[in-house]
């Protein structure tokens, strides 16, 4: 694309003996808004030097206005199309969020539906929970090697499938199949949309703001899930929690068709990790199994120490296949040694572990000791969906003012705040005393702290290298969150009653986010940002150069 942008690569320069440069009106200028800087270069009727180059100056003024409006326009179109393919990503990540939690409130509806057993109904909600984070490295892989575009579209048909097949599901056996696909469409797809992102917009404050609109969304997803699963469920059926899915992928598989460009050819040296990526499967789709099974029947149980202890040897097969035999690996070598990725996965995974269980803890205080219904339940959710939407939105300007390592020290220890406040709650507190105040300060804690640390795991990563980069931080937040859901079910199972066990659990939490904000001290410090424009790759004909990019956080060793 540069190329095209700035003319003939083979003509000379003008007559002058200056570097011709497309910001100044030079042969870029000529393309794109009429005569260029060099149209006045020759005097044809032998005037004086001096009258030569005053009208070559005028013409260069005027090549380099029209340069400036032809770019303008340009840069015009080039941001719709971005901003398009930002709706694009953020819809997709909307369903895939919408979908862990959207069937929760509808589990009665179906268990009298189909006739499910108590023991049978859990994996209406765990078998997508596993398939989900166990696929989650594989998925982001599949984006590096095989395109983004055509792995987003694969992803979004399996989901969308799964899903229509999933409602019209006349058995449990059915019900429970589907969901597992749709797990693994969901593990294609949510790195993908990422992958998208971060290779569509450069470095700096554009990319900064498209994640941050990318996080508002996953937060709204994951607390609309309750709200509109139970008007769903309540005004049509339970199966139109899934069965929604389908038209919605329909419109966004062909607005994908015309939005995102064309894959380019894959290199024929570059293949699958098979072995890497059977082993990563196994090995954390065990750990999570083996988590869901402890909440049934105790760390000590023959299921849960299976799988935990099955997972463990996997991973510990994947380090040694990873290390010595893989060509290409599953997780390129150079990306775990940017110390901004370790130690911002880890940052996320802890942050997973404190943000996924409050909503099943919120819920079931809501529904137990306030006895709220399905909607109401739902609607009150909608102050802690509504504040992470709006720190999310400013988190870009906070990133500014102090950096992003400053900012998640700072949002961690305010939703540590919050989850203190919250574990005052009792059996006689009302929704505004016992749940609004903390609700808004956790929230905008949370909001404000998933963008910086996105931005710090993608920053610097090579576009080859994004579509693993992706699969692992999403990897990290999902199964940080079903470890730290199995663990606080556990923490609060010790006390005595269900209102002494949520603020336990609370307690921990809030202890879980200042360990998150000690954790991310370790993060590579985040210097100023830069004045220079970003230059478009390749891989990014779309990226924008108006935004002064930050610098990478650590994570150069990618590239």
């Amino acid at each position: 694309m540069a190329e095209h942008e700035a003319g003939d690569p083979h003509r000379p320069p003008a007559a002058t003996g200056q570097t011709p440069d497309p910001a100044r009106g030079g042969p870029a200028g000529g393309v794109a808004g009429g005569t260029g800087g060099d149209a006045g270069s020759a005097a044809p009727d032998g005037r004086c030097a001096a009258d030569g180059q005053g009208d070559q100056d005028g013409q260069g003024a005027r090549g380099a206005r029209g340069s400036q409006r032809g770019q303008g326009a340009e840069h015009g179109a080039r941001g719709d199309g971005q901003r398009a393919v930002l709706a694009l990503a953020c819809a997709a990540q909307f369903m895939v969020i919408l979908d862990v939690s959207v069937v929760n409130v509808a589990l009665p509806s179906i268990k009298d539906s189909l006739g499910f057993d108590a023991v049978a109904l859990q994996w209406v909600v765990g078998a997508y929970a596993i398939a989900f984070a166990g696929l989650l490295l594989l998925g982001g892989r599949l984006a590096d090697l095989y395109g983004r575009r055509r792995v987003f579209l694969c992803g979004l048909a399996l989901f969308s499938l799964s899903s229509l097949v999933g409602g019209l599901a006349g058995a449990p056996g059915v019900l429970i199949a589907m969901r597992a696909v749709q797990g693994l469409g969901a593990a294609v797809l949510a790195p993908a949309t990422l992958t998208i992102l971060t290779t569509t917009f450069a470095e700096g404050q554009g990319r900064t703001r498209a994640l941050a609109t990318w996080t508002a969304v996953s937060s709204a997803g994951g607390a609309a899930g309750n709200l509109i699963g139970g008007v769903l469920t309540q005004s049509l059926s339970w199966r139109w929690t899934l069965l929604i899915n389908a038209p919605i992928g329909l419109l966004t598989g062909l607005l994908a068709l015309r939005l995102l460009p064309a894959d380019r050819a894959r290199e024929a040296a570059r293949r699958l990790d098979v072995p890497g990526a059977a082993l990563a499967t196994i090995g954390v789709t065990g750990l999570v199994f083996g988590v869901t099974q402890a909440e049934r029947h105790g760390w000590a149980g023959p299921a849960t120490l299976a799988g935990l202890g099955g997972g463990a040897l996997a991973l510990a097969g994947l380090w040694w296949v990873e290390a010595r035999h893989a060509g290409d690996p599953l997780i390129p070598r150079a990306l775990l040694r940017a110390p901004g990725v370790r130690v911002g996965n880890a940052v996320m995974l802890l942050a997973g572990a404190c943000f996924i269980p409050m909503w099943y803890f919120l819920s079931l205080y809501m529904q137990d000791v306030l006895h709220y219904g399905a909607l109401a339940t739902g609607l009150g959710f909608l102050p802690h969906t509504l504040a992470g939407i709006v720190a999310a939105r400013l988190a870009p300007l906070a990133m500014r003012r102090v950096g992003a390592r400053a900012l998640i020290v700072a949002s961690a220890l305010l939703a540590a705040g919050g989850f203190l406040w919250q574990s005052a709650l009792g059996p006689h507190s009302d929704y505004v005393t016992g749940l609004l105040g903390p609700a808004l300060v956790m929230s905008t804690g949370m909001g404000l702290l998933i963008t910086p640390i996105t931005t710090t795991v993608t920053s610097g990563v090579a576009p080859d290298a994004a579509g693993a980069a992706s699969g692992l931080m999403n990897a990290a937040r999902q199964v940080g969150g079903t470890f730290g859901l199995a663990v606080l079910v556990s923490v609060a199972g010790t006390a005595a009653g269900a209102v002494a066990g949520y603020q336990r659990a609370f307690w921990a939490i809030a202890g879980l986010c200042a360990l998150v904000a000690a954790l991310a001290a370790a993060l590579p410090p985040s210097p100023p940002a830069r004045t220079t424009d970003p230059r478009p790759t390749p891989d990014t004909p779309d990226a924008p150069d108006d935004d002064p990019p930050d610098q990478p956080t650590g994570a150069e060793a990618t590239r």
